[in-house]
């Protein structure tokens, strides 16, 4: 999990206690760091400090036999859906993805290098293709704050229930709206979870077939793009609805965007929930293909 170059900050008793068990576990501590490559940059008061190598020199200089070993090269560090634990390293990336990052906040809107390596159909240009969706979405974003005051509603807790880049999240920021966005990318697509974080978002992969991990009344805010109609070949779409019911909070909003298709099909099941459910045409105006169904969830419930 933590990127070439990263830290870790370790806050326990073995750090500035000095009883015999406690100094036993420290030693522990210092030898296991040593053999993950971990540079101690300081121990200072009741933390430790430790440092990720940037490179893989110091795994490939290791004494032979160290535990524990490199990952097996054919090993996918990537991924990450109902894969066990591993004893293991993995090896960083030779060509530097994943650690030659702009500097924030201009890394937000800078195609990261691990950008190239998402698996998406077609030969578009992937760098033209994160720009285009952090320009769409900041031109939707910037439509709901004014068309529907999104600033006066004070959303906190906000999901992105199908991330793609992590666009919704950056046109939150580009404008000012002082929300946390969690960055969902669904299993059933391209795993763009790497693309969120080197843009120094927060995210997280899931597959909306099953619950996802959370309390319940936990989001302010679902937003959902073109996911339903893409789940519904999976699994039943009421499932999704309702666990969507489950983490959105009393009082807390759904925007779902999909096509005409399968709208009356989601706004019965919305209905049917006990959600409020309006819909409303997007951007393109009446005679697109696509609306957007806006859900709220009423404090109490008749």
């Amino acid at each position: 999990m933590l990127r070439a170059g990263g830290y870790f900050v370790w806050a326990a008793q073995p750090v500035y206690k000095h009883e015999e068990a406690l100094e036993e576990q420290w030693e522990e501590m210092l030898n296991l760091t040593t053999r993950l490559c971990w540079k101690l940059l300081k121990k200072d008061g009741y933390v430790a400090i430790w440092q990720k190598p940037s490179d893989n020199s110091c795994y490939l200089n290791r004494e032979e036999g160290t535990k524990p070993p490199l990952c097996d090269p054919s090993d996918d560090p990537d991924n990450v859906w109902y894969v066990n634990l591993k004893t293991c390293i993995s090896p960083l990336p030779e060509n530097g993805y994943g650690r030659n990052l702009t500097r924030w906040p201009a890394r937000l809107h800078t195609p990261p290098d691990r950008l190239q390596s998402v698996k998406l159909d077609g030969f578009i240009s992937r760098n033209e293709l994160f720009r285009a969706e952090s320009k769409y979405w900041n031109e939707i974003i910037e439509n709901y704050v004014r068309g529907l005051h999104w600033k006066t509603m004070k959303f906190r807790d906000v999901m992105d229930m199908r991330a793609g880049f992590g666009g919704f999240a950056a046109a939150f920021i580009d404008q000012n709206l002082d929300s946390w966005v969690m960055n969902v990318v669904p299993v059933s697509g391209p795993n763009t979870l790497p693309v969120i974080y080197d843009r120094g978002l927060i995210g997280v992969m899931h597959d909306w077939c099953e619950p996802f991990d959370t309390y319940p009344r936990t989001y302010d805010l679902l937003h959902a793009a073109n996911l339903l109609s893409v789940e519904k070949k999976r699994c039943n779409v009421s499932s999704i609805m309702l666990e969507m019911d489950r983490i959105l909070r009393p009082g807390g909003r759904a925007y779902i965007r999909n096509s005409l298709a399968i709208m009356d099909e989601l706004v019965e099941i919305a209905k049917a929930i006990g959600w409020q459910a309006t819909v409303r045409d997007t951007s393109e105006g009446p005679h697109a293909s696509y609306r957007v169904l806006v859900c709220d969830k009423h404090l109490l419930r008749g």
